[in-house]
């Protein structure tokens, strides 16, 4: 059996407690051993702690530490073409060939920790979600996603600022434009990331913290807890809560289609904000 831990990074090690008391509270042993995938943006200490809590509390479970890099698995929406029938083979048939499946697109889920005990199953479930064991220490799963989403959510939070204070300054117009004659692929990018954020902001705070104890502890970069992603995390924390770009559903969306909204609603986010503290 497998439990997959796929939460807001502030409630990773709430849930693995959790799991943990639940495990404890039967009343007889499972017959099947039980396997813990922590696929949570933490950091190396925060999955290390989780290890330690199964270790400790419930060591019956076992534990693999992980990531997902990517965005959500989708199929295709066009279909991809069938080999077209020989003349003799179109004639004999009275049945029409079978479509082929539309394809999917999945993220990639890297996994680290000890896979010696995991039974054959598992291989079946590291296929079809695309898994893929990098080593077999706890806390290096989490770690890449870390230095991958330093990349890739430091550059929206740098976008974000970029764009507001452009627009406050009246040149958002020109630095599009500059962009676009320059780094059109940083564009594109941009453009995705600054208008896709919105409904995550609230989750990416304690995950732009996870990733600055991952830059001091792991990667030597001393701030005595003040790096350079806690800072991060205040901008998505302004996102969530000091603008309407916080009220965003994914499924819902009404305001930050443009990067030009999310310039203008983090503008008057921010002159509120300082209003109010005035």
């Amino acid at each position: 059996d497998y439990i997959l831990s796929i939460v807001p990074p502030r409630d990773a090690v709430s849930i693995a407690t959790r799991i943990s008391a639940a495990f404890n509270s039967q009343p007889t042993p499972k017959k099947t051993p039980l396997h813990f995938l922590d696929l949570n943006a933490i950091s190396p200490r925060s999955a290390r702690s989780i290890a330690d809590i199964f270790s400790a509390n419930a060591p019956a479970i076992a534990f693999l530490d992980g990531c997902i890099i990517g965005s959500a698995p989708s199929q295709s929406q066009s279909q991809v073409p069938t080999p077209t029938p020989n003349t003799t083979e179109a004639r004999g048939s009275h049945h029409p060939k079978p479509k082929t499946p539309l394809p999917w697109s999945k993220p990639s889920i890297p996994i680290s920790g000890s896979v010696a005990a995991v039974p054959a199953s598992f291989s079946q479930l590291a296929e079809t979600l695309n898994m893929k064991h990098i080593s077999d220490d706890v806390g290096i799963a989490s770690g890449l996603k870390c230095c991958f989403a330093t990349v890739t959510k430091g550059f929206t939070a740098l976008c974000i600022q970029a764009f507001t204070t452009a627009s406050n300054l009246g040149v958002l117009p020109h630095l599009v434009e500059e962009m676009e004659a320059k780094f059109p692929a940083s564009l594109k990018t941009a453009r995705y990331g600054v208008t896709s954020m919105p409904p995550k902001a609230y989750r990416w705070v304690r995950e732009m913290e996870e990733i600055s104890a991952a830059h001091e502890e792991d990667g030597g970069f001393e701030s005595a807890g003040k790096g350079l992603f806690s800072e991060v995390a205040k901008v998505y924390e302004s996102v969530a809560d000091d603008s309407v770009l916080g009220e965003e559903k994914t499924e819902r969306r009404k305001r930050g289609l443009t990067i030009e909204d999310v310039a203008v609603a983090m503008g008057e986010g921010n002159a509120a904000k300082r209003k109010k503290s005035a």
